[in-house]
């Protein structure tokens, strides 16, 4: 399990780069097309609960004049190695505009999941930008920023279905494929009660009893099954319909920037950081370059 809660299989970990990288090669290619993010309104593409609100006052950042950021480094394209091997991702340009925003120096640097938290109890890093869920056990031992990208839920069905518009009436008798004991589960059982909900031990068992056509669709973790519609075992069997489907409840607070807890200071000037970051136009930039096939 990665550092956001999703589950990546390891037979297709190695493809995901591959993946990634030739879908930002083909967004970079078409680049000097008029850039489709002040196309659409911020509701359509800022995958977060900031809309353009009022921005916060400037903390008092006496005394930084550098920030060192850690991550993960095998979660494409959120924070990986790229084919120079250099740590490259959404996570890492999105901190370095922060800090450009900030104009404080930047460090960042690579380390293994489990050791991102007591980093920051040591010292030895001020802030964690890894795709980590704001949750309750989370939050027992770091602080973090607001949230700079919720987590979505999303059904996905046969490319070749009629079902269009899905709501609990359209789905009713119809077999939804999704992980058990999760808040996806959860969230069914609440709101699809007339679907038939089949319960799977692991998201991937789902979805390969969806290409199978055991099960009509399945519903799960946006991001998650980003990765598989894109990736080789789905072998572009599927697709997305409806949604996305947010909601703190079932799904989370979504993800944010940890900090060493207690240091609330800090975690402010980071949220005014990513605030500036997104009113400069600089976070759905970085939005699209790193997701041109988009989770929402």
């Amino acid at each position: 399990m990665n550092k956001s809660g999703t589950v990546i299989p390891p037979s297709t970990r190695q493809n995901l780069t591959a993946c990634w990288l030739a879908a930002l090669a083909l967004a970079v290619a078409f680049a000097w097309l008029p850039a489709p993010a002040f196309a659409q309104g911020r509701s359509a593409i800022v995958p977060d609960n900031w809309q353009g609100d009022a921005l916060r006052p400037k903390p008092d950042m006496k005394g930084l004049d550098k920030l060192r950021f850690i991550t993960d480094s095998d979660y494409p394209p959120f924070h990986y190695y790229d084919e120079v091997g250099a740590l490259t991702g959404f996570n890492v340009d999105l901190a370095k505009a922060i800090c450009e925003v900030l104009e404080v120096q930047c460090e960042i640097n690579a380390t293994n999941w489990n050791d991102l938290i007591p980093s920051l109890d040591k010292g030895e890093a001020d802030a964690a930008i890894a795709s980590i869920r704001i949750t309750e056990e989370a939050l027992k031992s770091a602080d973090f920023t607001s949230r700079y990208y919720a987590t979505p839920a999303r059904f996905v069905v046969h490319k070749g279905t009629d079902l269009k518009d899905i709501r609990p009436e359209t789905v009713k008798g119809l077999k939804i494929g999704v992980a058990k004991g999760t808040g996806h589960e959860a969230y069914l059982q609440k709101f699809f009660p007339d679907a038939a909900i089949a319960a799977f031990d692991t998201p991937e068992d789902a979805q390969k009893a969806l290409k199978n056509g055991a099960i009509d669709l399945i519903f799960g973790d946006g991001i998650t099954l980003t990765f598989w519609l894109n990736g080789v075992t789905s072998e572009a069997c599927c697709e997305f319909r409806g949604g996305p489907y947010i909601d703190s409840k079932y799904f989370g607070e979504g993800v944010g920037i940890a900090v060493k807890k207690g240091n609330r200071k800090l975690a402010e000037i980071l949220s005014y950081g990513l605030e500036q970051v997104h009113d400069s136009g600089r976070y759905e930039e970085l939005f699209l370059r790193y997701f041109p096939m988009s989770f929402f």
